[in-house]
């Protein structure tokens, strides 16, 4: 019998016709593990030929292992190996006649017929189902690798996947999510209606879109994400799915970009109440759901509100000059405790028992505020969120306000260093009264505010004598002296009026709207008020000024000239005997005819060399060695006597005499350490003071150059000061010559820093490599807290910028250890040396020499081991320790 009768007499006609039109393969096996069926679906997978497969083994098909005893009964069939039939629906690898490999799924069915156990095995290839589900199993995991969260919906939005990072972001789970609306799950209270348009109208388009929005997650918590949707559309274009790629742009887009808004504005020196408000409207923006402030804390632990747009106005004006306490709402309870501070219900939180009226009227319901930080641990201010309804801040909430703390304490600062440095520039250190800008400003504004028929009265006064009080009692004492006498003029004086010190023993009064006779009585009672002697420790010293006044308009209308006509009267006040006043009158041109003997003078005495310079020396506080010495001009007059620099030099400058000076100076204290290196006199650096005329010059850098080689001096060997007028200067050449020095090596030092109008981004990028504090902001910082205030920013401006600070003035030991704590890297002052003339300067670093080597000595000493007791008698004696150091 042929296989194919075989085949026919076993099976019956119409179950042929059924198997052989079937699907997937279809094979019986009889009970001698031979295959008795092979349908045309078989020998494609297979890619055999029934004829070669009917009768033969099954093994042929890879089933070769198959048992017995397996076949006999019904039941899964297990095989291990490459031919493992595992349960019925279990996936199997063929191997074709070609070599090729494919998938297929098995099932197994056990039958009888005609007596005889058979075995149908029914065979689906699913090679391409396989290759789709392993495609679907990767893409699922690199989706649930991307940090991004993914979603994808059915055409009505409802959601048919979700990605474990939009688990992570979202917080549902995917049996959570599985059939529900995304815009049911995500969308919010304050989510943008518009934006969710435009997202509608992204799917309807070919490539999709992408918008910015503010959803919800699990908790309600508020999440900004990029959304970006497409539609996935069948055959006939209509949309079967829709997906979205969404990430979460709170801090990556939308705090950077709040970050930039307020760093631009303090880049742009932008007043800080519109940063305060600028800030306020950016979150406002980001976070719908609440209404932000901004409030400054001073040193004093005063409210001062800075932004608050969205607060009613009359609340928050309303909290200016508040203290901060306890029971102080939540802002002035954050600032007092220095913790963040939640009312979850204003209405009834007693700390708002003073102050919830306006808010509940307006709707805020919680609030919740944390205290703004200084760099020195200071609560500075604080940053707080109003709530419109009884609720703790989110996730959300806090990374907005952790941004808004590090940017509101930039802004703070950056105000309060401004404060600080608007007060040296504008105010007198030791006084506290305006300066002269300043008080070109108010005499600007009273004459401004002068109208016709009135008049503006200003009084120009001189302490008498003040030179003997520093002479005699010292520098303290004098600042004692001016201290009181600015005390007893601003008692004769009105609201209206202002009084100023132009710098020493100089003051001037603006009295605006009055005329001489009112002005002559307010002279007369500042004259008997500064009668009463002033006591300085044990001394009684007597107190009194000479006045000049000059009236507007009658004896002139500019600033400058009714300054030098005040001063020209208050000189006929000093000659009519002191302790009076004088108008200004035609008579006092004399006045100008003897500033030009003055000039006339200080012509001869530069001709004829007559002028000197006395150096006084500048001490490191690390270890007490000579830093430098700085060169200080002096003028003795045959006829005119002494003349201070505080004289002399401002005459030099109007006659157009102080460059040639400081050219003089230059090459004499050139020539001076060039003498001093040769006596063995080991000086590091000679400091001159240069006026900001000089630095005109663009031959400066060269003119430098030659003294030094003349001299045979390294650069490093000269230190120019310069005051702050000079880059106050816009002109290049000036910050030209500056350069072209300091890349030579000569060293620029910063004089008499903050008694100007300083310009801390002007200074970062100057070529300075040293900052020096004028004297006159060390009188009080042994005492008053003001004073070691203003020196300690000014000494952290100069280290911040990695500049050598040096400090001028210094008289008492309190002084130096007080800045030598502080960090100040050089002083110079009374307590060491006064200015000196060469010779005597020689001597006095000789015995401070010796006087430094003495105190080394016995320290050294004292470190050494004491000598042991007196070795018996015969013994060899011990060489002593320290008699080799003699």
């Amino acid at each position: 019998m042929s296989r194919r009768d075989f085949r026919s007499a076993e099976t019956p006609d119409f179950l042929l016709a059924a198997l052989e039109r079937a699907n997937d393969a279809v094979v019986i096996v009889d009970g001698d593990l031979r295959v008795s069926y092979f349908n045309a679906a078989a020998e494609c997978i297979w890619g055999l030929d029934r004829a070669e497969v009917l009768g033969g083994p099954v093994s042929r098909l890879g089933l070769g292992e198959l048992a017995q005893h397996d076949i006999a009964a019904p039941g899964p069939v297990r095989v291990s190996g490459d031919h493992a039939i595992a349960a019925p629906g279990s996936e199997i690898r063929i191997a074709r006649k070609d070599g090729s490999r494919l998938h297929a799924e098995l099932s197994l069915s056990y039958v009888e017929i005609g007596g005889q156990a058979r075995t149908v095995a029914f065979v689906r290839d699913i090679t391409t189902e396989i290759e789709r589900r392993e495609r679907a199993a990767l893409l699922h995991a690199v989706a649930d690798r991307t940090n991004r969260a993914v979603v994808v919906t059915d055409h009505e939005l409802r959601i048919i996947y979700i990605n474990a990072a939009f688990t992570a972001l979202f917080g549902y789970s995917l049996e959570e999510a599985l059939g529900r609306r995304a815009n049911e799950l995500m969308v919010g209270r304050h989510t943008d209606r518009r934006t969710l348009t435009r997202l509608r109208h992204w799917i309807g388009e070919e490539g999709g879109g992408e918008e910015e929005i503010l959803a919800y997650d699990k908790h309600g918590d508020e999440i900004w994400i990029s959304a970006n949707v497409k539609a996935f559309r069948d055959g006939r274009g209509r949309i079967m799915q829709m997906f979205a790629l969404l990430s979460d742009i709170g801090e990556s887009r939308q705090l950077k970009s709040l970050q930039q808004l307020i760093l631009r504005a303090l880049a742009d020196e932008v007043p800080i109440a519109d940063i305060a408000d600028r800030l306020c409207r950016r979150v406002e923006e980001i976070a719908p759901d609440v209404v932000c402030s901004l409030l400054h804390i001073d040193a004093g632990g005063l409210l001062h509100p800075l932004g608050g747009p969205s607060l009613p106005q009359d609340y928050f004006r309303g909290l200016d000059g508040v203290a901060t306490g306890p029971d102080v709402g939540s802002c002035g309870s954050a600032a007092f405790c220095g913790e963040p501070t939640l009312a979850m219900d204003i209405d009834t939180d007693p700390r708002w028992r003073l102050f919830k009226t306006r808010p509940i009227e307006a709707g805020l319901r919680a609030c919740w505020s944390t205290p703004i930080k200084g760099r020195d641990g200071r609560v500075i201010g604080t940053f707080a969120f109003y709530f419109r309804e009884s609720r703790a801040p989110s996730r959300w909430h806090q990374r907005i306000v952790d941004a808004c703390v590090h940017l509101g304490a930039l802004a703070i600062e950056r105000q309060e260093a401004r404060t600080q440095i608007a007060r040296l520039a504008y105010y007198d250190a030791l006084t506290g009264l305006p300066n002269r800008a300043r008080l070109r400003d108010s005499i600007s504004e009273a004459i401004a505010a002068c109208s016709a028929g009135k008049h503006v009265a200003l009084a120009f006064l001189d302490v008498d004598n003040f030179k003997d009080v520093n002479d005699t009692l010292g520098h303290s004492a004098g600042d004692e002296l001016l201290v009181e006498f600015a005390k007893r003029l601003r008692a004769q004086i009105q609201p209206g009026d202002m009084l100023g010190r132009l710098g020493g023993d100089e003051f001037v009064i603006v009295l605006p709207n009055r005329d001489a006779a009112e002005a002559s009585r307010v002279a007369s009672r500042i004259t008997e008020a500064l009668l009463m002697p002033l006591r300085i420790g044990n001394r009684q010293v007597s107190m009194s000024a000479s006045m000049g006044i000059s009236i507007y308009p009658d004896n002139a209308t500019e600033i400058d000239t009714l300054i030098q006509q005040a001063d020209a009267a208050m000189y006929k006040a000093k000659r009519a005997g002191r302790s009076t006043y004088r108008f200004f009158s035609a008579d006092m041109d004399q006045l100008a005819s003897q500033r030009l003997a003055h000039s006339a003078a200080l012509r001869g005495a530069i001709a004829s060399d007559a002028l000197r310079l006395y150096y006084q020396p500048q001490i490191r506080t690390s270890d007490g060695a000579i830093h430098g010495v700085e060169a200080l001009a002096r003028w003795n007059d045959p006829v005119l006597g002494e003349v201070p620099p505080s004289k002399f030099i401002p005459l030099a400058e109007e006659c157009g005499l102080i460059e040639q000076i400081g050219l003089w100076a230059l090459r004499e204290a050139c020539r001076q350490m060039s003498e001093w290196r040769l006596a063995g006199l080991d000086i590091p650096c000679v400091a001159v003071n240069l006026s900001p005329i000089s630095f005109q010059n663009p031959n400066l850098a060269s003119v430098v150059a030659g003294v030094l080689a003349d001299h045979g001096l390294p650069p490093a060997a000269l230190v120019l000061e310069i005051t702050e007028s000079l880059f106050l200067n816009e002109r290049s050449v000036a910050i030209d010559t500056m350069n072209a020095l300091r890349e030579f090596g000569v060293g620029l030092s910063l004089d008499d820093f903050g008694t100007g109008y300083s310009s801390l981004s002007r200074l970062a990028h100057l070529p300075i490599r040293e900052l020096k504090i004028d004297r006159s902001f060390m009188r009080d910082v042994e005492s008053d807290p003001g004073a070691r205030a203003i020196v300690t920013a000014v000494l952290r401006v100069g280290q911040s910028l990695q500049l050598t600070v040096v400090a001028e003035g210094i008289e008492t030991a309190g002084q130096r250890d007080w800045l030598t704590a502080l960090g100040c890297d050089v002083i110079q002052g009374f307590l060491y040396a006064p200015a000196l003339s060469p010779p005597a300067f020689g001597r006095w670093l000789l015995e401070y020499s010796a006087s430094r080597a003495s105190a080394m000595l016995r320290i050294v000493g004292r470190s050494l081991p004491r000598p042991l007791a007196e070795p018996p008698a015969g013994a060899l004696p011990r060489a002593s320790s320290t008699k080799g150091l003699g």
